[in-house]
Parts: structure tokens; C-alpha cells; sequence
């Protein structure tokens, strides 16, 4: 009947097939989630170094080592330095050939952007060595990563990781906090999907009732017109089950081409797991049968017309508070912190918040219809938007479910991640006011970085501290700590009431231990030096001062501050050296010129943006994840939206352009429809700010957080909703300008 039904029924199968498609490709994506990260791990673990321990030089040894914190603008760079010690070294996956120094091996984004105009703020880092290929898919977590194997003569043994294989598995599982948060995105993300489907089922239901009365005109009774609905609504979910593979496949071609906060997938990954995608194959068609048969409830089809029941009847309250009471008794006996919980208590999690977010559900049209009643005069289009409210405020409240649901949904989870956050966010103790960018070599002679730094554009200041060990010469086993810095780089080290050049201070030891180190005094004699060979003596004049935080962070309250005018500092062996910068904050690039500065000294060179706090890469994945995934259900919410507005407005048409034949103007017809829509918006956007911070108040009381609202978010999350909505309002108006010209009058 939905194929055959001429014009109006086939338009009407492919608007319901189109609005709720547009929700199968998030449950296919939701399902191929899992899958998709899999292969993502299964090609990290494989090119990790195998450490085996301490082991000699041998022909199928390789020195490797990572460059950490290495990054090209906002994106991490996956940077490894490695050394052949003989033909049968180690390869790691999609390499074909290991580069020897001089030479290095790209990932094709890599490639793309040395050939890009940016390329000069990129190819310096790697020393002129000559590009001998590409790293393969096998060895790269996404088709856009940034990543190369450099070939490097500054490896050292002991400097660098020794190893015969490459290889290793590093599982580390989540915690109770982040399967919580990882459970309630889950059920936020994808129940405005579920009301959106059921939503679209119901499109052109008079329509489709004035046919089944045609049906029972020529001989069929109640029942068959209820098979007719229900195999009409089970032809509609498969073509929209078609459409949503369809959508999916033609969106799962266009993931490979961009990266989101590090993260890019190549199109064989999403791949649905087979046992979800069936789960979604069958229960797309059992919730549209489902849908249809319980909205014919309320409908009488006889031969000669449809008899529905009567507007007057007031909605029943009770019922409807039944599914967020159940939520609570669900939710209740894991008050407490589930942190220490050792029971899987997943599906009672997301059991207890599907049925508190189903509670605004259920609550939305006994809102609308109780505010509607009340209200009385007003212009004429309010007169004729209300009117319409009062009579099927039922129709407006789904329309506006969904967005409900996901504004309910991602306050609660806000109020979740404002709460936990604490637990995965660490006191980095930098002081950006003093220095933002923080650069450290280990691996080779520092002392000439800081004047490499100092020739960089769009360096402002560079403070930089040089160190060493040096020995007891009574006592070799038994060593200290040497840094040799201006004055005004030890003021940043040191709490210095004067300081001139030549002297030489001591910071003696806080909490912590320091192994065979002391603190030197003056007279002790120490070798310095790469032999140990040069002997100075401590001056006696030494003065003991505190220690105090670097701009990085880093408290030395241990060791001898030498200023260059105290000993001979070329005469020492290689020094490490620890600089801080200020960098120009109009100048976007300065970073990117400091790190390849930075590299053509050392290639293994540290260098990082301060940060007063850092928090762990698995929990800035999960809520980055739930951003994307709170974009993604709005505009699948407002397309469906869109779909259903401009279906809803297709069944109104007749009666439009009789209102219009009448006299009524256009301007008036077109701000009905605004205010039918806007009044169901704010009331349903109030409840779901209400849902949302009882969901909120629920999820915090399981980790046993204060409860506290950030009402920006809140704020943040009803603006870009209501401008959701505003949106599919405005694209819905030319096309209700088209329905009421005289042709809409015609009917058959």
C-alpha cells in the first residue's frame, strides 16, 4: 500500500523512509565503534618497541628511540629516531627499508604537507635527510597521522632503547569512572536517534487512516486495516534500513579525509560488528509495527470516515512519572562511589538513565497540553497556533523529543564530567605568566640551544639553565649536581636577595630521594668533565638559598648554581640544558620554529606549550567523543526534524490553501507555524533542563562528587538546540509559501 498508493503514498514511504534513515547510519556508526577502534590499537601495538632488558650490539639489534611531545601545529606527530646496529635489524610495520642516518620514512600526510606550502615550517626538524619512502597502512593509526622513522647517528647506547623485535601489547582498562561516562554518552547519544525514528514512523498518519477507511469501504474489517498499517509501517523501516546503509556507506568514503583532535580512520574500519547491526536491523521494523499499532489505539476506521478520540480528554500525569521514579530505583543502590565497585554495573547504568531521559519522553505532551489549555487570545497567528496545539499537541511534543532527550542528556553529562574531572586532571605546577614554551636536551651538548632559540622569530625571551654531574673526588661513588646559569635564570631557580657574576650558590635537599647524590659544601673538591678529569674546589664563600619552581614546573632543591664566572665551563663534557621561552602570542608559527630549531642541535629535543594543569589522554578522548557525538545527534536531530515539519506541512496543505482562498494572508500563515513551533521548543527545552540536572545530580551522587551546575554549559547546550530548531524552522518556510498557492486546493 505504500508503494501502490499513487503519488501521496509512495511521497509520503519516502519521507518516513528518508527521516528515519537519517538515524541509521549513527546506530551503524554507534556499532562499528568498537570495531573501529580495534584495528586502530591492533596497528599501535605492533610498532612498539619489544623491550627485552639490558642486551649487546648484535647484527639484528636497532637502537629506537620516540621523540615525545613531538607536534606539528594542534596535531601530534608520531616521531621515531632509529639506528641499524646490523642487516637483520628490526622493521617496524609498513616500513619497507629502515633509513640510515641522512634518510628518513614519511606517512603520506607527511608527505603531502613537506610538498605543501608549509613545508618550510616542518623540514628543518628533519635535518635535510632525503625521503627513501612511505610508511604503509600498517603502521599508522589513520590515513591522516603525522609520523616518520628518522635515520640518526645521535643514538647512543644507553641514550636510546636497544631491541631485537618490535612489537608489544600495552592494555591498560578502564576505570569505573570512565565505563560510567563511556555508558551514559552511549545512551545520550543514541536515544534521541530511537525517538526520532519512532517519531518519523508516525508521519502522514491521517493520510494514511483515510485509506484504511477506503479499505473498509470495499469489505476489509478492523483487523486487516491493522495488518495493511502494520505491513505498510514494516515496508517503510526496510527502505529506510536501505537508505540508512546507504548513508553510511556513502559517509564511512568520506571519513579517511579528515582528522578530528588526532584522531583519523581509515574506511575499512567502520565496520559494524555483525551482532549490532543485526540488533539494529531488527529493531528498526519491530519499533515502527510497534509505533503504528499503538497509535491506532486511539483511532476508530470505519467505512464512511475516522473517528479519533476526543481532544477534551485530559493526559494522564501519573503514569507518566512512573518512568523516571523506576530510573531512580534503579540508579539508587549504586549510590555511593562505584570507583570502588568490582561488580559489572554497566546495564543498570544505562537502564536507570534511559528511563529518566524517557521520563521527559513521556512528560513533554502532558506539559504542552496543560500550558495550551490555559492560554486564550492574541493575534491571530498565535490564535491559530495554539488552536492547532490544543487540538494535537501530541504531534508538536514528538517533533520536539529528540531534541529534548539530547539537551537532558548532555547537561546531566556535563554535570558528570565537571565532577570527575578532578580525577584525571594533574597539577603541572608550570607558570605560563613566566614562560610559555619549555624546551629540554638530554642526548647531546646543550650550550649551544639557548642561542639557537635566542636567533628564533617570534622569540621574545629565552632563560636557560646548563647541568652536569660531578664527583667526590674523595669519595667517586658519591656525586652532585652542577647547573651553570646567568643570574637571572637562577633567580628563576632560586630565591636570590642578590646575585652577581661569579658566585656560586647551594640548594640543599627537600622530600624525596636522591640515591648516592649529597649535598656539596665548601672546600669539597669535584671532578667534572667527561673523564671526571677536571678539578674544581667549592668556594668558600658558597651561599645556601632556597629553591623554588621553575616557569616549567621543575623545583631543583638539590645541587651547586654555578654563575659562568665561577668555573670554566668549557672545559666540561656535553651539558643538558633546560630552557624556558616567551614566545610572541600573535605569532602562530613561533612554536613550530622553536621546535626545528630545537631540532637541528638535538633531534630528540623536548619541546612543549606550559600548561598549569594536564589531564589524561583517555578521559580528553572520551569528552572530545562526546562533542563530536552531541554535534552529530543535533544535526541528525534537526535534519529528521526538517523531514518531519515538511511532511507535516504536506498533510496541512489542502486546509492551508483554503485558509489562504479565504483571505487569510501568507505572513499570517507562516507565523502560525513559528509560534507552533517555538512554543513546544521552550517548553520542551524547560523540562529538559530539568531532566538534565536531576540526570546530573543522579550520575554525580554514584561517584559521590558534590553536586555542582556550570550554568554556562546549561546555557550553551539550550542555545545551540533552540538554534537547532530556529534553523529548521526558517529552511521549513519556503516551502509552506509553495503549499498555499490555489493548486493545493485540488484534491482526489
Amino acid at each position: 500500500m505504500a508503494i501502490a498508493g499513487g503519488r501521496d503514498g509512495w511521497t509520503r514511504a519516502l519521507l518516513a523512509a528518508i527521516a528515519m534513515g537519517i538515524g541509521v547510519p549513527a546506530l551503524l556508526t554507534a556499532a562499528a565503534v568498537p570495531a573501529a577502534l580495534d584495528p586502530r590499537q591492533n596497528r599501535v601495538d605492533p610498532r612498539r618497541p619489544a623491550s627485552l632488558g639490558d642486551i649487546p650490539a648484535a647484527a639484528n639489534t636497532l637502537l629506537i628511540g620516540q621523540q615525545f611531545e613531538a607536534a606539528f601545529r594542534d596535531q601530534t606527530v608520531y616521531a621515531v629516531l632509529v639506528r641499524p646496529e646490523g642487516p637483520d635489524a628490526p622493521l617496524p610495520p609498513g616500513v619497507a627499508r629502515l633509513p640510515q642516518p641522512g634518510e628518513v620514512v614519511v606517512s603520506p600526510a607527511l608527505r603531502d604537507l613537506l610538498a605543501s606550502k608549509d613545508a618550510d615550517l616542518f623540514a628543518p626538524r628533519l635535518g635535510g635527510a632525503r625521503v627513501i619512502g612511505t610508511i604503509g597502512p600498517a603502521g599508522l593509526t589513520g590515513p591522516r597521522e603525522l609520523a616518520y622513522y628518522l635515520g640518526s647517528d645521535q643514538l647512543q647506547p644507553g641514550q636510546a632503547e636497544r631491541v631485537t623485535a618490535i612489537g608489544s601489547t600495552n592494555t591498560v582498562e578502564f576505570s569505573p569512572v570512565l565505563a560510567l561516562l563511556i555508558v551514559v554518552i552511549s545512551v545520550v547519544l543514541l536515544l534521541p536517534i530511537a525517538v526520532l525514528i519512532g517519531t518519523a514512523v508516525r508521519f502522514g498518519g491521517e493520510r494514511r487512516d483515510r485509506r484504511l477507511a477506503a479499505l473498509r469501504l470495499v469489505g476489509a474489517d478492523q483487523r486487516m486495516t491493522r495488518r495493511v498499517a502494520a505491513g505498510e509501517a514494516l515496508g517503510t523501516a526496510l527502505l529506510s534500513l536501505v537508505a540508512g546503509v546507504l548513508f553510511f556507506l556513502l559517509g564511512r568514503q568520506v571519513v579517511p579525509l579528515f582528522t578530528l583532535w588526532d584522531i583519523s580512520l581509515y574506511a575499512r574500519d567502520l565496520r559494524p560488528n555483525p551482532l549490532l547491526a543485526g540488533t539494529v536491523a531488527l529493531a528498526v521494523p519491530v519499533l515502527a509495527v510497534t509505533v503504528t499499532m499503538v497509535s491506532m489505539r486511539g483511532v476508530v476506521i470505519e467505512p464512511l470516515g475516522v473517528t479519533r478520540r476526543a481532544g477534551t480528554t485530559r493526559r494522564r500525569l501519573w503514569w507518566r512519572l512512573i518512568l523516571p521514579v523506576l530510573g531512580l530505583a534503579v540508579l539508587y543502590p549504586l549510590f555511593g562511589d562505584i570507583r570502588s565497585s568490582t561488580v559489572d554495573n554497566r546495564y543498570q547504568i544505562a537502564a536507570g538513565a534511559i528511563l529518566l531521559l524517557f521520563g521527559a519522553v513521556a512528560l513533554l505532551p502532558w506539559v504542552i497540553d496543560l500550558v495550551v489549555r490555559r492560554i486564550r487570545g492574541g493575534a491571530v497567528p498565535w490564535q491559530l497556533a495554539i488552536r492547532r496545539l490544543q487540538q494535537d499537541s501530541a504531534t508538536s511534543a514528538r517533533m520536539v523529543n529528540g531534541v529534548a532527550v539530547a539537551v537532558a542528556g548532555t547537561i546531566g553529562l556535563q554535570m558528570l564530567f565537571a565532577g570527575v574531572e578532578g580525577d584525571f586532571r594533574t597539577d603541572t605546577g608550570a607558570d605560563p605568566s613566566r614562560a610559555d614554551v619549555m624546551v629540554q636536551s638530554s642526548g647531546v651538548d646543550g650550550r649551544e640551544l639557548p642561542v639557537r632559540l635566542r636567533a628564533v622569530p617570534g622569540v621574545t625571551a629565552v632563560s636557560s639553565i646548563l647541568g652536569t654531574t660531578a664527583a667526590n673526588a674523595d669519595q667517586p661513588h658519591r656525586f652532585t649536581f652542577v647547573f651553570v646559569a646567568d643570574c637571572a635564570a637562577l633567580a628563576e631557580a632560586l630565591v636570590l636577595e642578590r646575585c652577581t657574576d661569579g658566585d656560586v650558590f647551594v640548594s640543599k635537599p627537600g622530600s624525596g630521594t636522591h640515591g648516592e647524590s649529597y649535598v656539596a659544601a665548601p672546600g669539597d673538591r669535584l671532578l667534572l668533565g667527561t673523564d671526571k678529569q677536571l678539578a674544581w674546589t667549592v668556594p668558600a664563600g658558597t651561599r645556601e638559598v632556597p629553591s623554588r619552581r621553575d616557569p616549567g614546573g621543575f623545583n631543583r632543591d638539590m645541587g651547586l648554581f654555578v654563575t659562568p664566572g665561577a668555573v670554566d665551563v668549557s672545559r666540561f663534557g656535553p651539558l643538558e640544558a633546560w630552557m624556558s621561552l616567551r614566545t610572541d602570542p600573535g605569532d602562530r608559527d613561533a612554536l613550530e620554529r622553536v621546535r626545528n630549531a630545537a631540532a637541528t642541535v638535538d633531534q630528540r629535543a623536548l619541546v612543549y606549550r606550559l600548561s598549569r594543569t594536564d589531564e589524561a589522554n583517555r578521559f580528553v578522548n572520551v569528552r572530545r567523543g562526546l562533542y563530536i557525538g552531541a554535534v552529530v545527534t543535533l544535526l541528525l536531530v534537526g535534519a529528521s526534524l526538517l523531514v518531519g515539519l515538511m511532511e507535516h506541512l504536506r498533510e496541512r496543505r489542502r486546509l492551508l490553501a483554503i485558509l489562504v482562498a479565504m483571505g487569510t494572508r501568507r505572513g499570517t500563515l507562516l507565523w502560525s507555524v513559528v509560534w507552533q513551533t517555538v512554543v513546544p521548543v521552550v517548553l520542551g527545552l524547560v523540562l529538559a533542563v530539568g531532566f538534565g540536572l536531576a540526570l546530573g545530580a543522579v550520575l554525580l551522587r554514584l561517584v559521590t562528587v558534590p553536586i555542582t551546575v556550570n550554568w554556562a554549559v546549561v546555557g550553551l547546550s539550550v542555545a545551540l538546540a533552540a538554534a537547532v530548531m530556529a534553523l529548521v524552522t526558517l529552511l521549513s518556510l519556503p516551502p509552506l509559501w509553495r503549499l498555499t498557492r490555489p493548486d493545493g486546493l485540488r484534491t482526489e
